[in-house]
């Protein structure tokens, strides 16, 4: 927190900001699972170990008191209970926003960000997750049949509304709309999943590249292809969705 400059860090336009705190965890190391924790449903603070949501999140937090000079760690774990729960409220294990995509609308619904997938030229997506009421044993959680229930109703109200993606092959069509700092949200051909990765899009060289928590060097970096290139290389990766943080007034 103390490398957060109440003078000037209001002055930058959210996507400036996201860029800049996002390089601070170059080198961060990979840990899964820093959510899943035993007991109680808590919100969890760590900028030591991050996957690729809990880096997001972390970062677009941390974005978001420096726009607003609110500088401190009480006023960054409000930011971040606001954008990692169902209606910005910590609950029980339900309230957590599980799928990226319940995310995405949750966040927009709050005046977080903005889903500019379908306006930059994305089409249709096929979304309908299932995973994890489906597989409840991976989720110590979800012994609780109370849970799976309202996991269930949160992926009916997933496959309900209507979502957009690039395929990984028109990518390049659709970079120049692209700025660094737009989070980037990577779909499959998985049937039960929505999201598989997600990160920061970041301008180098004249491409886009994602800036992220990357489970294969397990620490957050830059990824050395472009964006394109990048997802080409994996077959369960079909495309991306596309947000933008929206500016604070």
């Amino acid at each position: 927190m103390e490398r957060l400059d109440e003078n000037t860090m209001p002055n930058k336009s959210m996507n400036e900001l996201l860029v800049e705190i996002g390089s601070w965890f170059m080198g961060t190391p990979y840990v899964e699972k820093t959510l899943e924790l035993p007991g109680a449903e808590r919100l969890v603070v760590n900028l030591i170990g991050l996957d690729c949501t809990t880096y997001l999140e972390t970062v677009l937090a941390l974005a978001r008191v420096a726009k607003q000079g609110n500088l401190g760690m009480v006023s960054y774990e409000k930011e971040l209970e606001r954008i990692r729960y169902r209606d910005g409220i910590l609950g029980e294990y339900p309230s957590r926003l599980h799928y990226f995509t319940d995310w995405i609308y949750q966040n927009e619904q709050k005046g977080l960000v903005k889903d500019i997938t379908q306006s930059i030229g994305g089409q249709p997506y096929e979304n309908k997750p299932t995973f994890m009421s489906s597989k409840p044993k991976l989720y110590a959680q979800l012994s609780r049949l109370d849970y799976v229930e309202a996991l269930a109703k949160a992926e009916q109200a997933i496959g309900s509304r209507s979502y957009f993606y690039i395929p990984k092959s028109d990518i390049h069509r659709y970079e120049s709309q692209i700025k660094s700092g737009d989070m980037i949200a990577i779909t499959t051909t998985i049937p039960n999943l929505d999201v598989v990765h997600v990160g920061f899009a970041l301008e180098k060289g004249g491409r886009i590249h994602l800036m992220h928590a990357s489970l294969n060097s397990r620490e957050v970096e830059i990824s050395e292809k472009p964006l394109q290139d990048y997802l080409m290389g994996n077959k369960s990766q079909s495309g991306i969705m596309v947000c933008r943080a929206v500016d604070l007034d």
